[in-house]
Order: C-alpha cells, then structure tokens, then sequence
C-alpha cells in the first residue's frame, strides 16, 4: 500500500498549486507561475520520498489558465524537459501520481459550453501527465456529475460522452463515488457501460451508500480496475467531530484508521488521506500501517 495526500505540503515553505486572477494575465506571468509551481513540486515530491509518502495528487493549478481561452502559450514546449525530468523521478521512486479537477468538469452537462470547457480542462490534465511520461497508473480522478432532475438519463449522458473520448484520455480516467448524489453502486452502472475505472471514497461511501460495508463496497470498486491501470486507489478520511457530515478530518482519527486498516486486511490498494493538515496526517499513517503490518506478520 502507498499512502498520500493531496496537492499542499504544509510545512515544506512553498505551493505547487499558485495561480493568479485572470484579469492579470499574460505569457511573462504565466512562464514565472508554472515555474515556480514546478520547483515546488518537485521539492515536494523528495521530501514525501524521504518519508515514505509514494501517493500524491498534483495541483491542477500547477498550469493556471490552462484550458482557458486565454491561453495561448505554447506552455508544453515550454517546460517539456522540466516536465520530464519530474515525470523521470517520479517513476524511478515509483510514485503513484492522480489529479483531480475541480467539481465544474461536468462531462454529462446539459449544456453543451460546459462540456466543451470540461472537456478542455480534462484535456490540460492528460497532456501534462503525458508530458511527464507517466504510464496508464497515473489517473485523473472526477465524479460523475450531476443528476438534472434524472439519474437514468445522467448516467446515460455521461457513458455517451465517455464513448467519444480520445484513447489518451480515457486510460487516465477514473470516477469516484460522492457523498450526496452518486453512490458507488450508481457508480458501477457508469463502469459497466464504460469501463471506467471506480475510486472509492470511504467517507463519502459513509454518507451515502445503498447497505454495502466498507470492504464489501471496497472489493466492488477493486474488481473495476485492471492490471494496466495499477491497484485501487482509494480515498480515505475520518468525520471532522462537530461539523457537518462529510466534513474531512482536521487530522488522522488513529483509532478510526487502525479500525479501516482491520476492515480491509488484505485487500490490495494505495490510499490517499483527504485530510486537512495532509503530510502530518500522512507520516502518522505511514507509522501506524508499519504497526498493523509488523503485528499481522507475528501472528
């Protein structure tokens, strides 16, 4: 199991993830933002080899504007051996990289603007992961949608959208199941008539779920991915105490993620913390999974 977390490092003095108001835009301050973002990635990258964190999910801000009309600076070209080399070390530490865009990416739209705009954004994620040469494993991660007043004709939209996908795009990416409108086995009807791989999101599965356990579903979403896309990746927080349900954890809940890492003996997946303070939470897991592993193996 590799276990992550998303996008900040909160104690290593830079972001990855900077971006800047369109209003601001031009090719001299995109070149230096995606430089910079650049730079921070890969010092966060040595700092989670150094402690034994081999899941991360980069920024989709690392390329502000992107996808945007706005954009038109050949920035591939541009940082293509930047790009390489960060894909090489990510590979030779064997690294299991994901994105996720933001929650506007809505292939099954109404609208067609908005799926024309998802689909580009989708796009800017599969070229840089590209550009990284990083093989089928590295995954871009989205929800299904909305539901626009029918679920049936939603899931419908998206598995006709999905057909139209280019193949690049398609081997990267992966749905996951959320917390209010679709739940895994809504999800699993998506992977049957695509193909598409599931990632299961265990406090969203908490929150909406048709009566499967957590292992139960886990195994469900595990028999959607092949060899070719690596193992199941999963996403993992505990309840924030106090708050809304489905607010992610300030912190790992040691006694909540000793009790997960029991419910799912010997399944094989990489996990990704969504939780607040990221790689604090993140060496507290590693930590405690060596634990767990070094009791299991004296039984």
């Amino acid at each position: 199991m590799r276990i992550g977390y998303p996008c900040i490092n909160r104690g290593i003095g830079c972001t990855a993830g900077s971006t800047f108001r369109l209003a601001s835009y031009s090719e001299t301050r995109l070149i230096q933002t995606v430089q910079k973002n650049l730079d921070c990635l890969k010092k966060i990258i040595e700092y989670n080899v150094e402690n034994g964190l081999l899941f991360f999910r980069i920024s989709s801000d690392t390329v502000p504007f992107a996808s945007h009309p706005v954009c038109k600076y050949d920035w591939i070209g541009h940082f293509s051996g930047q790009l390489k080399e960060i894909g090489r070390y990510i590979r030779d530490h064997d690294i299991r990289i994901s994105m996720h865009p933001d929650q506007f990416v809505l292939i099954n739209a109404l609208k067609e603007d908005i799926v024309e705009r998802s689909l580009a954004e989708l796009q800017y994620h599969c070229n840089m992961l590209d550009e990284m040469e990083l093989d089928s494993t590295a995954k871009i991660q989205i929800h299904v949608g909305g539901v626009y007043g029918n679920k049936d004709q939603a899931i419908e939209r998206f598995v006709e959208r999905y057909a139209s996908l280019n193949q690049a795009l398609k081997r990267r990416l992966v749905v996951e199941n959320d917390d209010r409108l679709f739940s895994l086995s809504d999800c699993l009807k998506v992977h049957h008539g695509t193909g598409i791989p599931i990632v299961f999101d265990s406090l969203h599965h908490a929150c909406l779920n048709n009566g499967e356990t957590d292992r139960e579903a886990l195994m469900q979403a595990a028999q959607t991915w092949r060899r070719v896309d690596g193992p199941l990746m999963v996403d993992y927080s505990s309840q924030q105490p106090g708050h809304n349900v489905g607010k992610h954890a300030q912190s790992i809940d040691t006694t909540d993620f000793r009790r997960f890492l029991e419910n799912m003996k010997g399944c094989d997946f990489d996990l990704m913390l969504e939780i607040k303070d990221k790689e604090k939470s993140g060496v507290k897991a590693l930590t405690e999974l060596k634990v767990f592993q070094s009791e299991e193996y004296r039984k």
